[in-house]
């Protein structure tokens, strides 16, 4: 059996793997390690979810790294800029030279006795490390959450979650229900009605905040870059967007039947001017009491005013032949049914599908806390980090 030793291991390879690797190489030339994940590619969510329109839900110079500046225009990116973001990263900082793909570990063993953790990988290679990196994110990437939906052996069409997008699918000219109102569902509607479905219409059992804002270009940052270059713009923009982002809950939070007014009248002023606002588009709770789901240029609302979007409010009666059945009796034709439902937790967060002990004693995750997001209780030499 062939055995590896390493001073750190990183399990994982998303946006916190790819920063771990980053500092370990800068901040500790002296450490021997590696970067291990399970798939054959990097980038995590990013790489993982192929549904049409995918997208981040935050601005670039929050989510990106602190050590890379996010230089394009697009503040609120597709997937593919982002995942060209982060292999520029890996590969403009050498990084790749510590990444083993295709290298799933099945479980990881803490001696306190040796001060030593010992990971048995799936392709029969044994590492042994002093330190190890669990980067796993905290949903599981095999089991999206789906409901029981009443009746779904009855529908006569194709039933997919987004988490599972199968790479073949053809909805051009079919009717589609998108069931869920939360980021994915605001992503998936509009793209799926501009690239030729006949109809989308999204199923919501409550209503959600939607927030628009303008995507191409930033004067800040364009501003600073030309005095002080990327790096620097970058920054400042960092900086202004989590200060604007902090300020905007904080204020939600101190006024929110204002916050609640603002934001519905945004909403009412972009939809078409029949549109039912007061019953799809006035949620329960208040701004930022939920997510709020952040909308580039409108690009939903644009929708709704070309008629190939609807929006409906009710609760699930039961799958039909046809489509699903509300609990107000109508029926909503449909070819596809997309259940954009969310995601399930780790069972065992945050060691995803990995058999942990220590000394011999199984990790069992409601036995344990997790301290200031990376430190789980009673383990040592060991943390967790997400991206």
């Amino acid at each position: 059996m062939e055995v590896q030793e390493y001073d750190v291991v990183v399990v994982g390879c998303g946006i916190s793997g790819i920063s771990a690797a980053y500092h370990l190489s800068k901040n500790c030339p002296w450490a021997k390690f590696i970067v291990l994940e399970r798939r054959s590619d990097l980038g995590g969510t990013w790489s993982l979810f192929k549904y049409p329109g995918i997208r981040s839900d935050s601005d670039m110079f929050t989510f990106g790294f602190g050590w890379r500046p996010w230089t394009n225009n697009k503040i609120i990116s597709p997937k593919e800029q982002i995942l060209e973001y982060l292999n520029g990263a890996v590969d403009d900082e050498n990084l790749r030279q510590y990444i083993k793909f295709d290298h799933n570990v099945l479980s990881a063993s803490f001696s306190s006795q040796e001060q030593t953790w010992t990971l048995q990988v799936e392709n029969g290679v044994t590492i042994r490390s002093s330190y190890v990196m669990f980067n796993t994110g905290y949903y599981q990437y095999e089991n999206p959450y789906t409901p029981e939906f009443p009746g779904k052996e009855n529908f006569s069409g194709l039933v997919v979650h987004p988490q599972l997008w199968p790479s073949d699918l053809d909805y051009s000219n079919k009717k589609v229900v998108v069931i869920g109102s939360g980021a994915t569902a605001a992503t998936l509607v509009p793209a799926m009605a501009e690239a030729g479905a006949a109809k989308v219409t999204m199923l919501q059992r409550s209503p959600s905040y939607f927030v628009s804002r303008d995507n191409d270009g930033d004067w800040f940052y364009s501003f600073w870059s030309t005095l002080f270059g990327d790096s620097v713009a970058h920054r400042m923009n960092r900086l202004r967007y989590i200060i604007y982002g902090q300020l905007m809950f904080e204020s939600a939070q101190a006024l929110p039947s204002l916050a609640r007014a603002a934001v519905i009248k945004q909403m009412r002023d972009q939809c078409p001017q029949d549109f039912d606002v007061d019953t799809h588009f006035s949620p329960k709770y208040g701004v930022w009491d939920q997510r709020v789901c952040l909308i580039p240029d409108g690009d939903f609302f644009l929708a709704l005013h070309d008629g190939k979007v609807d929006i409906v409010t009710d609760n699930i009666d039961e799958f039909v032949e046809t489509g699903i059945r509300t609990e107000s009796g109508n029926i909503i034709e449909a070819d596809i049914i997309v259940s954009a439902t969310g995601l399930n937790l780790q069972e065992n967060l945050p060691m995803s599908t990995i058999k942990v002990d220590v000394d011999g004693k199984p990790y069992n995750a409601p036995d344990h806390f997790i301290y200031r997001g990376c430190m789980v209780s009673a383990f040592i030499l060991s943390e967790k980090i997400t991206g």
